[in-house]
């Protein structure tokens, strides 16, 4: 496939991987390293339910409105109660992740300041399809496929995979950089958060940046009938950049490929 065409100033990985062919449609950039914002949220679900390969009952509140509304707060809960830093080295170690690293040893509380790269999120994906425990896979997708059009923090995050193409797809997003209140509140349903027990002194991210400067922006996601295709779509944009304007590019970007099993909506 010719290479998707990025706007001048903005860096973008795009992997596409065809599960029926086995073979990558897309590679660019794929070892690049972004603040992964919250798709580090997929390696928090996994730390979760790797011991026993289920889903805890008194944990699935939380992790309900992680998945699907992004809530920053269960997050953070999850994240101090896995070690931090820890949960990403050792989900780094248990999925063969290459490009991921753990936040500053100086932010260990900043859980969207772990560095991810599109490959890295592809492997994600494909455990969770092909190896993860059936209970866990269906619970992780499932969460994913209900993703709503508005995270708890007011945040459209219906941008790129939801908005470009047409169900059926499991979708999870980040965004981080364009500062703690939205410019234009979205509306629409979240999923609830649940009552959480106060963070104390433990930060929930904000928006610094870990690896790169500028607002990051990442639509990743499974699309198609029975799953056939593994999409990760990492963005970074010049400093400054209207939430709009990033989400408008990539969401155009997403349009631009040729996804097997994939329907333009």
């Amino acid at each position: 496939m010719p290479p998707p065409v990025v706007p001048a100033g903005v860096a973008a990985s795009v992997v596409v991987f065809d599960r029926r062919t086995g073979e990558f449609v897309y590679s660019v950039a794929p070892s690049t390293s972004y603040r992964s914002a919250s798709l580090v949220k997929l390696l928090i679900v996994l730390d979760v339910t790797w011991s026993s390969g289920a889903v805890p009952a008194a944990d699935r509140g939380r992790l309900d409105v992680m998945l699907r509304s992004s809530d920053d707060a269960a997050a953070t809960f999850f994240w101090r109660r896995g070690g931090q830093r820890a949960l990403v080295t050792r989900m780094a170690q248990r999925l063969g992740l290459v490009d991921t690293d753990p936040p500053p040893a100086g932010q260990p509380g900043f859980w969207g300041y772990t560095a991810m790269s599109a490959a890295d999120v592809v492997k994600i994906y494909r455990y969770l399809l092909d190896q993860a425990p059936p209970a866990v896979r269906d619970y992780v997708l499932g969460n994913l496929r209900a993703s709503t059009r508005c995270g708890t923090d007011r945040y459209d995050q219906s941008f790129g995979i939801p908005t470009a193409l047409a169900r059926p797809w499991a979708v999870k997003q980040g965004w981080s950089g364009f500062g703690d209140t939205p410019a234009t509140p979205c509306t629409a349903p979240a999923a609830l958060p649940v009552q959480m027990e106060a963070p104390g002194a433990l930060p929930v991210h904000r928006a610094a940046p870990v690896d790169l400067a500028g607002e990051v922006l990442h639509t990743t996601g499974i699309v198609g009938a029975d799953d056939r295709a593994v999409v990760a779509v990492l963005t970074s944009h010049p400093d400054g950049t209207a939430f709009a304007r990033a989400t408008a590019t990539v969401t155009d970007l997403v349009r631009s490929l040729r996804i097997p099993g994939a329907t333009p909506a």
